[in-house]
């Protein structure tokens, strides 16, 4: 169903409540679908969120002659053939994430055509470190007026990206686990679902050491074979329902969470206010929050910031950004990554937040302040949910447009908040 022209109508005030699971890590589904091409055995993916991007994911695959067999959350992948080498244009147009195919594609056919990618608009996104990385790796680079043609038998070497980047690493390490040689690969991106796509990999045969850390070690086998693996939850959806519940000061039971993978995400929520705890493998927002910021040292403004792994996540500034706007005091939030991700603020702005943009990177939240409905439509994944959060706490009704932004990232949304007591509705 075309989702494009869907909004989401949202009566606020109405605290969300209850028990949640949360789904399967989009950033780790992404490149995981595109790692099953890597052998010519079936690998059984587990846990997939049920996401626009994944099912875009999956007619890229088909499209390049690749078996794709879904039930529920599970997907088979069969790859018996080697796949075409050429990504269509208008499906890769459609997702960033297909980017993760070129270093599986041309690790298993020699050759591979990478259209330039879509995704959020959120300021210019650099294929750089992709193509420096599997240049190093051996593949002649083939510039083109709608993309990259690379070409090449792949050969371990010792080889440090230019920024730490996810996709890239992810890229670099499909390529060097079937490489002829050892690969040494520095600054490496190490968030979990990097670190999950690692570990899917050496358990269909890989070499890889040093994973969690920011220098890998690959030692090139001559074949890897078929696996199952599971899909950890998502960081980044748990980081937003916590923000859900505080603001509109419900009791939320998350279940099922890696606590690890949450460490600096707690830690920053703690700073706005936000206590959350941990029961067993579940993690428990209580009602009530106090949603007080906590300055800095000899009474400085707090600041939150985005770095790379283990720093706080790029994807969660714009949902703490709007949970400040429901804490007492002020805050400067950072966002470093991407020139445009904080334009969205003037939605909130319209809202009745005191927000201060200083900047493309840098905004300045007084709150608490009280949110009316508005209209608005949502620009990319995070920012959408970001509107969601703020409509959810708002007086009176909101309008979000452009929804299937949202339904890129999040399964369901809609009806798992109504699951939890938030009156939204979903209508074209």
């Amino acid at each position: 169903m075309n989702l494009n022209n869907d909004r989401f109508h949202v009566i606020g005030g109405t605290a969300v409540s209850g028990e949640i699971v949360p789904q399967g890590n989009k950033n780790e589904a992404l490149p995981a679908c595109a790692a099953a091409c890597l052998t010519d055995q079936p690998v059984v993916l587990e846990n997939l969120p049920s996401i626009a991007d994944v099912a875009v994911m999956w007619e890229i695959l088909r499209s390049l002659g690749v078996e794709v067999d879904t039930s529920g959350s599970s997907a088979r992948i069969h790859a018996a053939k080697d796949p075409k080498s050429d990504l269509p244009a208008s499906l890769c147009s459609q997702l960033r994430g297909s980017v993760t195919l070129a270093g599986p594609i041309l690790a298993r056919t020699g050759r591979v055509f990478l259209p330039t990618p879509g995704g959020d608009r959120i300021g210019r996104r650099r294929l750089d470190t992709h193509i420096l990385a599997l240049q190093a790796l051996g593949a002649k680079v083939i510039p083109h007026a709608d993309g990259f043609e690379l070409r090449g038998r792949l050969t371990g070497a010792d080889v440090l990206l230019d920024e730490a980047s996810v996709t890239a690493t992810e890229n670099a390490v499909c390529a060097a686990v079937v490489a002829n040689g050892q690969t040494t690969l520095r600054n490496a991106a190490c968030e979990p679902h990097v670190q999950g796509l690692c570990r899917m990999l050496v358990q269909m045969g890989a070499k890889i050491e040093g994973i969690g850390s920011n220098v890998l070690s690959i030692q090139g086998v001559a074949r890897l074979h078929g696996r199952r693996h599971r899909i950890a939850p998502d960081c980044l959806e748990i980081g937003s329902f916590i923000s859900a519940a505080a603001v509109t000061g419900g009791k939320l039971l998350i279940k099922d969470v890696c606590h690890e993978d949450l460490r600096m995400i707690l830690q920053i929520y703690g700073r706005l206010g936000v206590e959350v705890r941990a029961q067993g493998n579940d993690l428990l927002v209580p009602a009530g929050q106090a949603l007080e910021i906590t300055h800095d040292l000899g009474g400085a403004v707090a600041k939150i910031d985005d770095a790379p792994w283990p720093g706080f996540p790029a994807d969660l500034i714009s949902i703490a950004l709007v949970t400040a706007t429901q804490c007492r005091g002020t805050i400067l939030i950072h966002e470093k990554m991407y020139e445009s991700r904080l334009f969205f603020v003037d939605n909130l702005i319209a809202m009745g937040a005191q927000i201060i943009l200083c900047d493309p990177h840098r905004a300045v939240v007084i709150g608490p302040t009280k949110l009316r409905g508005a209209r608005m439509t949502s620009p990319d994944i995070r920012a959408g949910m970001t509107m969601l959060i703020a409509a959810l706490c708002a007086e009176g009704e909101s309008v979000i447009q452009n929804i299937a932004q949202i339904d890129r990232g999040f399964e369901r949304v809609d009806e798992r908040f109504r699951s939890l007591g938030a009156d939204i509705q979903r209508r074209s």
